[in-house]
C-alpha cells in the first residue's frame, strides 16, 4: 500500500491597508506559480490563495471612479458601472476577484487557477 502526500500549499494574503494592484499582482503571480523556482507555463500550480479582509483595503478616490465594464454582444449591451458601486453592490471581494481575473493570461487554464483562489470579506 502506498501513501500519497498532500502537496497542496496555501497562500494567505491580509488585505487590510494595502493597495488593490499591490494584492492582485501578489495574487495572480502565486496562483500562476511564478514564486517557485519550478515554473512552467504549461504546468498549473497546486497552491490555494487565500485573501482575507478585502473590505478593509485601502483604495484612493481616484481609484473609486474607474469603470468597470462587460459587453453582452447585442447592439446598446455595453454595461458600466464604477469601482465604488461595483463594491457596493456585490462586495469588494468582488471587485478584487475580477481584477485577479484581469491579471491571469487568457487561456483555459484561467477558469482553474480562478477557482483556487478564495477571498473573504
Amino acid at each position: 500500500m502506498t501513501t500519497t502526500e498532500n502537496t497542496t500549499r496555501t497562500h494567505t494574503i491580509d488585505a487590510a491597508d494595502k493597495r488593490l494592484g499591490k494584492i492582485a499582482t501578489e495574487a495572480a503571480t502565486v496562483l500562476m506559480g511564478k514564486d517557485q523556482a519550478t515554473f512552467a507555463k504549461h504546468v498549473i500550480e497546486d497552491v490555494i490563495v487565500k485573501i482575507e479582509n478585502a473590505s478593509k483595503m485601502d483604495i484612493p478616490e481616484k481609484k473609486k471612479s474607474e469603470i468597470y465594464q462587460s459587453y453582452s454582444g447585442y447592439p446598446g449591451g455595453r454595461r458600466t458601472e464604477t469601482l465604488e458601486h461595483l463594491g457596493k453592490r456585490l462586495g469588494y471581494a468582488e471587485v478584487l476577484r475580477r481584477t485577479i481575473e484581469g491579471m491571469l493570461p487568457n487561456n483555459k487554464h484561467k477558469k482553474r487557477l480562478m477557482k483556487q483562489l478564495t477571498v473573504s470579506e
